[in-house]
């Protein structure tokens, strides 16, 4: 075929025969497109946000590209809202073929495929911001049972409100509190913590009046919006100018801890649910006593990272005691934290084969080749 424009390998080997063309259409920031036929997959050139006019225009331009190629086969994020999705279903070449892809487990299929991994079940293991789950809530902090055609989701963060929706993602000091007021309820208010002293009566009024009424305050499972609250609590910052500002900054912290102790925070894994629920509420108030303390932010920086990577070792044991599986599946734009990744790592070698992304980002740039392998296994003659 021709030769796209792409910042990633010209090619990627694919681990199966695709006998119809495959045209997948990405996620809404840091988009890509992927077609995929025979035994490779390329992809597009990156466009960052496709609200943004001049981006949208390029993913369109690359679009009308890979159409000349006349794929049969098609897929999008589950997501309504995606600018790319709302695109590929109202493109008329794609009406009769065009499958929804879950966020994450495209996340999952994709990594999968870039290690050339058979159609085998593994335990995906999908941090990020967030992404629509199933449920028609917020997912980001996902443990699923998968392989290319279907996924069980088998375990996930504990869910909180965000309040005020997209807002409290330029406001973390709202997801913050969300998590503070379970553990503590009204004294949530009185708790003597930087960010908190920074906020004036009028924002702690309207987020007591929202949180009563539960009013624009969707639930999310989402690990990236955990790194947002610790990092509210830890650095004492309420707002940002951008979504990762806070989890770089604690990671930045976090690697200045020179005695790096192997400790976790405490955090309970409820096996009665369905899927399991990850409670990280004990983490939090062992937090807020260390800075009482006034222990050193860098100790309680790196112990929130280490206490992360543990839930996730501790979780794949219990799933790969009722599995068998031990093959883990690293991806998300989370694991794109070194130090968090590093130690992820470090704890699941022992007991798993691990398989993260290496030429390809663990961002949603990448999720597309995910999407083209589900879509590709759910429809008939094309594997």
């Amino acid at each position: 075929m021709r030769q796209a424009h792409t910042i990633f390998a010209e090619k990627i080997s694919l681990p199966v025969q695709i006998k119809q063309t495959v045209l997948a259409f990405g996620a809404q920031t840091k988009n890509t497109l992927c077609f995929a036929k025979g035994r490779s997959a390329v992809f597009s050139r990156v466009h960052a946000d496709l609200n943004c006019l001049e981006d949208f225009l390029s993913f369109e331009k690359d679009v009308k590209y890979f159409l000349k190629e006349k794929p049969k086969v098609f897929a999008a994020d589950l997501h309504p809202e995606y600018q790319s999705t709302k695109y590929a279903q109202e493109l008329p070449s794609a009406t009769d073929n065009l499958k929804l892809i879950q966020h994450h487990h495209a996340h999952i299929a994709s990594c999968m495929a870039e290690h050339v991994l058979k159609n085998q079940q593994v335990i995906g293991v999908a941090f990020d911001g967030t992404g629509l789950g199933n449920d028609n809530t917020l997912w980001g902090a996902e443990f699923m049972i998968c392989d290319y055609k279907d996924f069980q989701r088998r375990a996930h963060l504990k869910a909180v409100p965000l309040i005020g929706a997209e807002k409290a993602i330029q406001e973390p000091w709202r997801i913050a509190l969300a998590w503070l007021y379970q553990g503590y309820g009204e004294k949530a208010f009185q708790l003597k913590l930087k960010f908190l002293q920074r906020l004036n009566s009028k924002e702690l009024r309207l987020f007591k009046k929202m949180q009563a009424a539960q009013f624009n305050a969707p639930l999310a499972s989402s690990m990236g919006r955990l790194f947002d609250a610790v990092g509210a609590i830890i650095l004492g910052e309420g707002k940002v100018a951008q979504e990762v500002q806070l989890a770089i900054g604690l990671e930045n912290l976090a690697k200045k801890c020179t005695l790096a102790e192997r400790k976790s925070y405490d955090f309970e894994i409820d096996q009665k649910s369905s899927p399991y629920i990850i409670d990280p509420l004990p983490m939090f108030k062992q937090i807020v006593k260390a800075l009482k303390e006034q222990e050193a932010g860098e100790k309680i920086a790196f112990r929130f990272h280490f206490t992360v990577a543990k839930m996730v070792k501790q979780t794949c044991i219990i799933l790969k005691k009722k599995s068998g599986i031990k093959q883990v599946v690293l991806s998300g734009g989370v694991f794109q934290n070194k130090l968090l990744f590093g130690l992820t790592k470090e704890l699941l070698r022992r007991d798993f084969q691990v398989f993260a992304p290496e030429k390809l980002p663990a961002s949603d740039a990448a999720i597309s080749l995910g999407q083209a392998m589900i879509a590709c296994f759910r429809s008939k003659k094309c594997v």
